[in-house]
């Protein structure tokens, strides 16, 4: 029989490369890690590993397994966290996935607002540059999404909250600023700084500089809007950010939001939830308030 320390140990192995790694990982003697695995690829007659050099080499059984590891062990933890929640009296703990990253100062209104309403709920939150949220939400790493870019799938519904136009913010005394819309082709000489994601995922070069066959003289990438911000203030570049975000600084940095292309780029946040927890009330709770 498969138990969860069959996985953890497939896993680890996975991760450190070494039974003696993956056993310090969790806690184990190697023998005791390798009677555990002997043992089961005995009860399945069949090897899960195979020594390669120093390290260890996954068959193609142990692959599969990895595969159900990665997909099972997250629930796991949820579950312990959900039963830790409910041991002390709270109603659950609600974990939203950010992949909207300017959406910071949007958020942080929502959440002291969702937080004062719902005091039994605990809330994470999870924001990385290299995340993919729809993944994430299928493995119940998160509940909630909050993402500009929704996909279409039969187990994941999204509710639009907000529209807003992605603009070109740059300082006011630029050359760019007195135009009512730039084109492509008006980046071809500039330093163009943009978050630390894919090209693919960055509205800038996916609705505007590719489809013209045109690239910036320089991309630079920053993590934090503050800083782009001030670089952008500074000379240093332009970049790409809401409208409302980049109105909000104008006081603070001196910039000018300048729309993209004759019609403008328009973009739409959404929340998306697993749809089997459609019914849950602190989630459908967080929904509407983000949806005022």
């Amino acid at each position: 029989m498969i138990d969860r320390i069959h996985l953890s140990i497939l896993n680890e192995i996975d991760r450190k490369g070494t039974l003696t790694a993956a056993a310090q990982a969790l806690c184990l003697t190697q023998p005791a890690l390798t009677h555990t695995m002997k043992k089961l690829e005995s009860s399945i007659g069949i090897r899960l590993w195979e020594k390669d050099g120093r390290g260890l080499r996954l068959t193609r059984s142990g692959q599969y397994l990895l595969g159900v590891s990665r997909k099972i062990l997250p629930q796991f933890v949820l579950a312990e966290k959900m039963l830790d929640q409910f041991a002390q009296g709270k109603r659950g703990m609600l974990c939203i996935g950010m992949e909207c990253h300017p959406c910071h100062r949007w958020f942080s209104t929502i959440v002291a607002e969702y937080l004062a309403q719902w005091e039994d709920v605990e809330v994470d939150i999870k924001q990385e540059f290299q995340f993919d949220g729809i993944q994430a939400l299928l493995d119940f790493e998160i509940d909630l999404l909050i993402t500009p870019d929704t996909v279409d799938t039969k187990t994941i519904s999204f509710t639009p909250v907000f529209e807003y136009e992605h603009v070109l913010a740059v300082p006011r005394n630029h050359s760019l600023a007195e135009k009512s819309h730039i084109i492509a082709e008006d980046l071809l000489d500039q330093i163009l700084i943009t978050y630390p994601v894919p090209v693919e995922r960055l509205d800038i070069f996916t609705r505007c500089l590719i489809p013209a066959q045109c690239r910036p003289r320089q991309h630079k990438t920053i993590e934090t809007t503050d800083i782009m911000l001030q670089m952008v203030a500074s000379g240093r570049g332009v970049t790409a950010l809401p409208r409302w975000l980049v109105e909000d600084s104008q006081k603070k940095f001196g910039l000018k939001a300048v729309s993209i292309g004759p019609d403008g780029i328009w973009k739409e946040i959404s929340v998306g939830i697993r749809d089997q927890d459609s019914t849950t009330d602190y989630i459908q709770g967080f929904i509407q308030l983000a949806g005022q």
